[in-house]
């Protein structure tokens, strides 16, 4: 479904806390300019990366599952292929973020179908430092 911009406006500003998976802090890389965009937003940003301990200086976790509590928002900077296990680890959250969100380029109707019955909105072939800077300027 469709999220409309006053839905997405609305659901951005209930945001805390955004697991980036895919997280790299490498210079020139989109996910690298977004994760930074973020933590300049003011979100508690959790990388998420298998084989890193620690990027923008926070720590990295291996998966979503070894993140310690809550997570509102996952912004995933992988391949479409890898989107639909990043949506069954998603699906075994406690607490369930509020939105899955595939980044620019990025879009996955197996992901899309195994959230299907969950309560987490799905995002797909947008930036969120784009959609966030379009509503909602620099801050929360």
């Amino acid at each position: 479904m469709l999220i409309d911009d006053k839905e997405l406006t609305a659901r951005l500003r209930q945001v805390k806390t955004i697991a980036v998976v895919g997280a790299s802090d490498k210079p020139g890389r989109p996910v690298d300019r977004v994760g930074r965009y973020l933590i300049e937003a003011g979100y508690t940003v959790i990388p998420v990366h298998p084989k890193r301990g620690a990027i923008w200086g926070l720590p990295a976790y291996a998966s979503l599952a070894d993140v310690p509590g809550p997570i509102d928002l996952i912004d995933l900077f992988r391949a479409p292929e890898n989107c639909p296990a990043h949506a069954a680890e998603t699906v075994a959250l406690s607490p369930p973020p509020a939105l899955f969100w595939m980044q620019s380029g990025i879009d996955s109707p197996e992901a899309r179908a195994i959230l299907a019955a969950s309560p987490v909105q799905v995002v797909a072939d947008r930036c969120l430092m784009v959609d966030h800077r379009r509503l909602l300027g620099n801050g929360k």
